[in-house]
């Protein structure tokens, strides 16, 4: 029976053969005659076993020498004679019978978490506590407003907010919304957690009561739907599920998993815009008002730049093409002013 010896003491390795006593393991020089080490075998012991590692090594009690028995029949033979050594020549485990079965874990795990995350947090978002989003919405609002001026022209801003109000509640909102106006010529406007609103005084400036009114009732439609709040928690969920894949260890699993993040959160994006293309226009006419605002807005938009980035953009756009947008949101021009002259006039002074 030939094997290798570590005398633990030196880096030599000898080439031995081995003889089994009735109480001893004999371990003999290969080459010519000698004995090397008398091992007995009431002290020797598996260090591991063969259902984990290919050669699990042979140790004498006490002593760091080592003993490596390659051949299987051989380590069969030996565990024969010594039953004692029953883990040297155990059954290997059949890796990949497990590995598939632990892939196919980790698969359910992550796709019941993925689920989860899509479409559970709509239903936990409007769940949170309103101060919580409140709180949230603030404090994004501190950060993007630090370096702006913010206008405060009380009876301009009384108007939008009198306007935004009525929505909200014809929508069944049971909280405040409350609009700012930010001095700028940026032709944007935006909703944060909490109903908090923000206009860009370019908006104001650059439409129609009408259109402004249906930019509002657009955002409206966020506010009503929860969509800040879902964004978030869905982004903060996506998140824990890459870390928990990668251990937050993989910069390579992490880059990957980030862009299917943008990815999915740009497909919320689309779909959220959407819904609130279409609740803001039902809730202009549910109010008796003019809904051809937002459908002329968008058209005014395509005028000022035909090149369409949503798009150009396609999958990495956040926003549905602009054109789809004006043939589901057209409305005749039928329905009450948004506002009394006295209220577009104030507003449209929000900023001086």
């Amino acid at each position: 029976m030939a094997a290798r010896y570590y005398d633990g003491v030196t880096a030599d390795v000898q080439d031995v053969t081995l003889k089994v006593t009735s109480h001893e393991l004999l371990i003999n020089r290969s080459e010519g005659s000698g004995v090397v080490a008398r091992w007995p075998i009431s002290d020797m012991v598996v260090l591991g076993d063969s259902h984990h590692e290919a050669v699990p090594p042979l140790a004498l009690r006490g002593s760091e020498a080592r003993l490596v028995v390659e051949d299987p029949a051989w380590r069969a033979q030996l565990v024969s004679l010594v039953p004692a050594l029953k883990p040297l020549a155990l059954e290997p485990v059949k890796v990949v019978p497990r590995l598939g079965a632990y892939s196919l874990a980790i698969v359910a795990l992550v796709g019941l978490f993925w689920g989860t995350i899509e479409y559970g947090t709509g239903y936990a978002a409007p769940l949170l506590p309103y101060s919580w989003q409140v709180k949230l919405g603030e404090t994004v609002l501190d950060e993007l407003t630090a370096d702006e001026e913010v206008c405060t022209g009380n009876a301009g801003l009384a108007a939008i907010n009198r306007l935004a109000n009525d929505l909200a509640k014809e929508a069944g909102y049971p909280h405040e919304v409350t609009v700012h106006v930010v001095k700028g010529k940026l032709v944007n406007a935006f909703t944060l957690p909490g109903g908090i609103l923000v206009f860009y005084s370019g908006l104001i400036d650059d439409a129609t009561s009408t259109q402004v009114a249906g930019v509002l009732a657009h955002e409206i439609g966020h506010v009503v739907h929860f969509h800040p709040t879902k964004g978030v928690v869905r982004a903060f969920g996506i998140d824990m599920l890459i870390k928990l894949l990668t251990g937050g260890y993989s910069d390579v699993l992490t880059t990957v998993g980030s862009g299917g993040t943008t990815l999915l959160a740009m497909r919320n994006g689309r779909a959220f815009e959407r819904e609130a293309d279409e609740t803001g226009v039902h809730l202009l006419e549910q109010r008796g008002l003019r809904a051809d605002g937002v459908s002329t807005f968008f058209e005014k938009m395509m005028k000022e730049k035909p090149d369409d980035a949503a798009s150009a953009a396609g999958i990495w756009s956040s926003h549905p093409p602009t054109q789809e947008r004006i043939a589901a949101t057209k409305r005749p021009p039928n329905g009450k002013l948004p506002f009394t002259t006295a209220e577009w006039q104030a507003l449209r002074n929000v900023c001086k």
